[in-house]
């Protein structure tokens, strides 16, 4: 059963010289599993993860069954085994799932072009100007979810906001299957009682801080006081009082030309080891280049972004001659560039790493005269990708990215 809170008037503008926008944030509900679930009945109503097969691998999604016991995506395996003994493993069918997103996403182009795809199986959609033939952003968001499941047999949530934020916020409310209308009258009143890591960003250590001031609410992040705020989050303290307020002037963007593909991650608690950081950034650059190779570009020029505990970030740049999407070349370029960085900033924690690639092309016929290390190094990439397209992206991981502790 669908549930909402309010349906009409819908939105007033979201911010002062904003434009009147009606966003809508779709999110399946434990898609992997539910694909699981939906393709092998014996499976429903059980506790089951889609992961790795060893109990050194992680979760990758986990049912709503297996989440009562406390397991969550990118827990360890060995963890929610603990949890739950009789948890169910199912491996990872990733070009499965790319087509039941091809699915999902042919039905929101049906109410709008302006799509924004976080993932498989979440997305922002701008339907601002479907309203006028839809009749109101709540006969939107129901008739999304009835096609979805009408087609696939899926749930979805969905959170209708005046901007990504709040429409991201409401989404989570009241999962799975929901269906939560935040209008632009009802913030912040919406907001303030919902605990302060509903904000996309906040993570642990974050989350401590601010329990120390005594700030758990959105409400409480609102009103703290400005000193209070440049202490958690420096600079960025104006933006988080923003946030926790409901105001976000983002755009959903779609249907833009790839300039740069990137992988980034923010840790629960930051990185002080430097072995840690080249694992960690190892993984990203290995992200990174799949992505590249899964859409046929080289990057001319690489990019390495580094977010410190008080949220001071920096970024880093090298040119690639030649142009490449092999994870070694990008390692060896990112890598060096991280080891500058470390340094110039000696004893620095390290929150965020990003690594990105850009001045895209085409990769076209690969040159005959090139080194026969770098043709070794193509072969290996492609062999690791057709490995992973078969059993998943979790099915295998580099040597040196790997945690020595996991292996004791």
């Amino acid at each position: 059963m669908d549930r909402f809170h309010r349906t009409e008037p819908f939105m007033n503008n979201p911010g002062k010289g904003s434009p009147m926008r009606t966003i809508l944030h779709v999110d399946m509900d434990a898609f992997y599993a539910s694909v699981e679930q939906r393709d092998n009945p014996s499976l429903r109503g059980k506790p089951l993860v889609v992961g790795g097969g060893s109990n050194r691998g992680v979760v990758a999604a986990a049912s709503y069954e297996a989440r009562r016991y406390g397991i969550r995506s990118a827990m360890p395996m060995r963890d929610a085994l603990r949890r739950c003994p009789e948890l169910i493993r199912v491996p990872p069918r990733i070009a499965h799932y790319q087509s039941v997103s091809d699915e999902v996403f042919a039905v929101f182009n049906e109410y709008t072009p302006v799509i924004e795809g976080l993932s498989l199986d979440e997305a922002f959609l701008d339907v601002s100007g479907s309203l006028a033939l839809y009749g109101s952003a709540l006969a939107i968001a129901s008739g999304i979810k009835e096609r979805i499941h009408s087609r696939t047999g899926l749930s979805a949530s969905v959170g209708v906001a005046p901007n990504k934020l709040v429409a991201k916020i409401a989404s989570d409310l009241e999962k799975p299957d929901g269906l939560v209308v935040i209008t632009a009258d009802e913030l912040p009143q919406r907001l303030d009682a919902l605990p302060v890591q509903v904000i996309p960003g906040i993570g642990r250590e974050t989350l401590a801080r601010l329990h120390r001031h005594g700030i758990r609410t959105m409400a409480g992040l609102r009103t703290a006081d400005a000193s209070v705020l440049e202490a958690v989050f420096g600079r960025f303290g104006a933006r988080a009082r923003n946030r926790a307020g409901g105001i976000d002037d983002r755009p959903v963007v779609s249907d833009r030309e790839t300039k740069s593909i990137s992988a980034e991650e923010t840790f629960d608690e930051d990185l002080r080891d430097r072995d840690a950081m080249h694992r960690e950034l190892l993984r990203l650059t290995d992200r990174c280049a799949t992505r590249l190779r899964s859409k046929h570009l080289f990057a001319g020029n690489v990019q390495l972004k580094i977010r410190q505990s008080d949220f001071t970030t920096f970024t880093r740049q090298r040119a690639l001659t030649p142009p490449t999407n092999g994870t070694r070349a990008l390692y060896e370029a990112v890598m060096a560039l991280l080891e500058t960085w470390l340094r110039e900033h000696p004893g620095q924690a390290i929150r965020l790493l990003g690594v990105g690639g850009s001045e895209l092309a085409a990769a076209g016929q690969a040159d005959l005269f090139e080194p026969l290390s770098d043709r070794g190094s193509n072969v290996l990439d492609s062999t690791v990708d057709e490995i992973r397209e078969r059993f998943g992206t979790l099915s295998l991981e580099r040597a040196r990215s790997l945690d020595r502790d996991r292996f004791r």
